[in-house]
């Protein structure tokens, strides 16, 4: 992961957030670096101030699997699971971070669809668009939970990569949940290179 200068986090609004999951509250916030600016929220449920382990999930943005239902990946899959998980534990939030394509932003995310059409996998096309597999870093979603006041977490996750940069920022992950979803006939590739190039947590 590459090294970034050190975020100034600030909540910026909060609100009542009604779902099918259940009464959740939206928080908003935004990282600023020199010139880098980053914006997530966080939907939180019940009590997460109290000292036991708190379920969190770590979400990026996926347009086309969370709004339009792609089953090109298993975002919106995995976003559903986490709030149904929260709702279930009664207490818990999700992280909904702007990384779109692993951080290569939506327009290229579209270019990478085209290549993976032509037979790459969604390493080789990220490669093949100059940019590395996953330009995802997660201070922010560490300062987001450390606003909070939570010094450690059950993380509902299959990505290493999560719990190596909460651990790094002094958070305990005293339990990884897995996030793993019924896969489709489109998403098969996709999920194969998660586990087998990406180290994934995945039972397949």
């Amino acid at each position: 992961m590459p090294e970034i200068p050190s975020l100034t986090v600030q909540k910026v609004a909060e609100a009542n957030l009604p779902t099918e999951f259940g009464q959740f509250r939206i928080h908003g916030f935004e990282g600023t670096a020199e010139t880098r600016r980053e914006e997530a929220i966080a939907v939180v449920m019940g009590d997460v101030s109290t000292p036991e382990p708190v379920l969190v999930r770590i979400h990026s943005q996926c347009l086309t699997g969370d709004v339009f239902h792609s089953l090109r990946c298993d975002c919106r899959a995995q976003l559903e699971l986490s709030l149904q998980a929260v709702a279930a534990a009664g207490r818990g939030l999700v992280i909904y971070e702007k990384k779109e394509g692993r951080g290569i932003g939506l327009l290229n995310k579209i270019r990478a669809y085209e290549l993976q059409d032509s037979g790459a996998d969604t390493i080789e096309a990220n490669e093949q668009l100059g940019f590395e597999s996953d330009l995802r870093v997660y201070e922010l979603p560490a300062a987001i939970i450390r606003h909070f006041g939570i010094t450690n977490v059950r993380l509902l996750t299959n990505n290493p990569d999560k719990i190596a940069a909460l651990e790094a920022s002094g958070i305990e992950v005293v339990e990884r949940v897995p996030c793993q979803v019924i896969g489709n006939g489109e998403n098969a590739v996709y999920l194969r290179t998660k586990k087998d190039r990406m180290g994934h947590l995945l039972e397949l």
